[in-house]
């Protein structure tokens, strides 16, 4: 066994994270660790390698080939470190110094462990550069980590890993913070890493669709402890414990499978907080009593699969809403055949000033944030807009709520050009729509009590404190809160009850119009489900209408009726949810779609040999691009004759039409992604 972790344990002042973690890694093999926020998977990566802060206390083992970690020497642990085990943080721009050249911090890496000359260790780092995807290696190795983007910032932290061939790589959320297109390429560059090295390696992830699609063995993590692990096949088809069967069922999924999710009710424990028993008891429907006496032992339930709960024999075959209660859904209010769109966009454009200087600036050229984007919105229903970051999806939000004349074409709502409006019309419109912003947290006022908050903007539009007062409770009972918890403060409640609270305040004056900027990305998946579920309700019984932003293509599936995919300013392909999922015709939406990952192994692995990687990133908004702006990433681009490209070069494809589905592409064609 090339790593085993026994009976770990990790406190942070006296407050235990991790307790009593056991793992095994034989070489060539890949393990996932998932869980939600404070389950212990960073802390268990982290006690892997030492690097845990001062306040931490460890105990346990940690064997490496037989040598063990814990309690090692910083001098014994430098030795490991960057040699035999390698690191992937999960932010590489804190990863790395930011006044160091990249090849130079990963040359530096190599002559750490290695007794080579300068220039050796330079030209290695450009041949990792090289491996790892990153284009003009040779002269990329002169930048410094803030000249990268994102990926490719990730890419490089992946070279440094394995500059010393590792005997395992650690990598801690590696594509939390990517677009999805960007997060393919990471993957597909870190298993090329493995190959090339034969590590193995711990991904920690809390993206069931990426370590269905990578990890050979699976750990599912919650409140500290190991609660279910084996063949990622196997836990995945059929879970034995309550928790990972509620995980996979609150995840949204691409090809549509489940049409109402199954939210894990409660809030997971954070540090110290797990009383003696199960950790998952206060949140499981099939807890009694004796989950709360003891911590239930792990027992083997299948070949290698083995899961911590009293009730394994009950599970047998279960489904997730076996176990969880589901929500009803109402339907849809039907809205008249005639009814005016609440909102409809034509050919938005919007730039900002590039300037210089310092004492004297000068305008040296735009940001075309936004320059093409058609929308059309009709009553009750729901618009997801959709692309990777830079696309210009918030520039467009914030053009709409702006209520002014754009500076490029036209936008309507409720029937009224808002270039129209006089200060008592942009008013009453005000009323009609609004936002519920994507960090609960930062969106209310801390000084606040809640009921408070809800009523904030009904007393902004003129109602006394008498109505107010009487409203209150009705939203906080309306989003699934209890009204008696109207005078705590935000930072009492969780991070799922934060953003009802931020759904109820918009609701407070009877909008028609929501606008959702990815309003449950910074949530777990177990308590977005939840969330989601509740959008779906409350649309049904007040017939709102939804522009949902989102870089999630999972959560846009699950809740959207239409979808408008934006790329660099403008829209490219628009069109009924199931027709741009199913028959995407734009080739990036076609490789948005194939980089989307599923939880399910089986799939995932079909899957991969159809995905399409980009190459590269999207280009400058700086640069207004003549012709088609994908073309530069396009693998239909790639194909083309000469008179084909010169078409896609000098002549702009015409706007998908906002209702219909249709594409922005000259040589637009259906293929199906499953």
């Amino acid at each position: 066994m090339l790593l085993e972790v026994t009976d770990l344990h990790v406190e942070f002042d006296g407050k235990a994270a991790v307790r009593g973690v056991d793992l095994s890694l034989e070489r060539g093999q890949v393990l996932g660790l998932v869980g939600e926020s404070g389950s212990g998977k960073s802390a268990t990566a982290l006690a892997l390698l030492g690097l845990l802060p001062g306040n931490a206390s460890v105990r346990g083992s940690v064997r490496l080939d037989g040598q063990e970690l814990v309690g090692a020497s910083d001098r014994e642990l430098s030795r490991v470190r960057g040699a035999r085990i390698g690191m992937v943080f999960q932010d590489p721009l804190s990863a790395f110094t930011p006044v160091y050249r990249i090849g130079d911090q990963i040359a530096e890496a190599v002559r750490a462990h290695r007794d080579v000359s300068r220039d050796a260790a330079r030209q290695r780092a450009v041949e990792l550069l090289e491996l790892v995807g990153i284009p003009r290696a040779r002269e990329r190795a002169d930048a410094y980590p803030h000249e990268f983007s994102g990926g490719m910032r990730q890419r490089a932290m992946i070279a440094m890993a394995i500059a010393n061939d590792p005997d395992v790589i650690v990598a801690d959320e590696p594509t939390t913070a990517l677009d999805v297109t960007i997060q393919a390429q990471v993957l597909d560059v870190l298993r090329t890493a493995q190959r090339e090295t034969g590590a193995a390696v711990v991904l920690v992830s809390h993206d069931l669709g990426v370590v269905a699609g990578t990890a050979d063995r699976v750990a599912v993590m919650y409140g500290g402890r190991v609660v279910e692990s084996g063949p990622v096949d196997e836990v995945f088809r059929a879970p034995r414990m309550p928790y990972t069967l509620g995980l996979l069922g609150a995840v949204p999924r691409i090809d549509g499978a489940a049409e109402v999710l199954v939210p894990v009710p409660g809030v997971a424990p954070g540090a110290g907080e797990s009383g003696p028993g199960c950790a998952f008891a206060a949140r499981c429907p099939l807890a009694d009593e004796r989950c709360e006496k003891g911590v239930p032992q792990a027992r083997e339930v299948g070949a290698g699969h083995r899961a911590a709960c009293l009730k394994v024999s009950e599970l047998a075959g279960a489904a997730p809403r076996d176990v969880f209660p589901v929500p009803e859904i109402p339907p849809v209010r039907e809205q008249p055949a005639d009814s005016a769109p609440v909102l409809k966009v034509r050919d938005l454009a919007k730039t900002f000033p590039v300037h210089k200087g310092s004492a004297f600036k000068r305008r040296v050229g735009s940001v075309y944030a936004v320059d093409g984007v058609d929308l059309d919105i009709a009553r009750g229903e729901t618009l997801a807009l959709v692309g990777e970051s830079g696309s210009g999806k918030s520039t467009t939000l914030f053009e709409l709520l702006e209520l002014k004349r754009p500076e490029g074409g036209d936008i309507e709502l409720f029937g009224q050009s808002v270039s129209t409006l006089d200060p008592a019309g942009r008013r009453a419109v005000r009323r009609r729509v609004q936002i519920v912003f994507q960090d609960p947290m930062a969106s209310l006022d801390p000084r606040m009590p809640v009921g408070d908050i809800v009523t904030e903007p009904l007393r902004a539009q003129g109602a006394g404190r008498a109505v107010a007062a009487r409203r209150g409770p009705e939203l906080l009972e309306l989003v699934g809160l209890d009204p008696d918890r109207a005078e705590r403060y935000p930072h009492e409640f969780s991070g799922g009850q934060r953003q009802r609270i931020g759904i109820a305040r918009a609701l407070s004056v009877d909008p028609e119009l929501l606008v959702l900027d990815e309003p449950v990305s910074a949530l777990d998946v177990s308590v977005q489900a939840g969330v989601l579920n509740l959008l779906q309700r409350l649309k049904g019984e007040l017939g709102l209408a939804y522009l949902f932003v989102s870089h999630d293509l999972s959560v846009v599936r699950h809740i959207a009726d239409r979808v408008s995919v934006m790329y660099l300013g403008r829209t490219v392909e628009s069109g009924p949810v199931a027709d741009v999922f199913e028959r995407p015709l734009h080739p990036y939406t076609q490789a948005l779609l194939s980089a989307v990952p599923v939880p399910d192994p089986g799939v995932e692995r079909d899957r991969r040999r159809g995905r399409i990687l980009l190459a590269g990133d999207p280009p400058s908004p700086t640069e207004r691009v003549a012709g088609c702006r994908f073309r530069g990433r396009c693998f239909v681009y790639a194909g083309l004759g000469e008179a084909e490209r010169a078409r896609c070069a000098g002549e702009v494809p015409a706007a998908p039409g906002a209702s219909e589905h249709g594409a922005a592409c000259h040589f637009a064609r259906v293929r199906e992604v499953v």
